[in-house]
């Protein structure tokens, strides 16, 4: 199982399994560069070959909704690392 930590005085997260898929509701509170991240993390799914990986939506109280294939999941975790939206990523046992 992977798990996750990230920093609560700049990201509010909520995950859910919804089918198939895993939603991701993140909203963002801390500096405007989170915002240019989440935009980062959101072309890196539209621009690859798989159209139905992660669908992506971005609201106006900077929150966005990701809904990610389950097995797209780890891919998408991660880049949420790269793009330092979270603090850490590991594997529990």
């Amino acid at each position: 199982m992977l798990t996750y930590a990230y920093d609560v005085q700049n990201v509010e997260l909520q995950e859910s399994v919804n089918g198939e898929d895993v939603e991701f509701r993140i909203r963002l509170i801390g500096d405007a560069s989170l915002d240019e991240r989440m935009r980062n993390i959101q072309k890196d799914f539209e621009q690859n070959d798989v159209l139905t990986d992660v669908m992506s939506y971005a609201f106006k109280n900077r929150t966005y909704q990701f809904i990610v294939r389950k097995d797209f999941y780890v891919d998408f975790v991660l880049s949420l690392m790269k793009y330092r939206i979270l603090l850490r990523v590991e594997w529990d046992q």
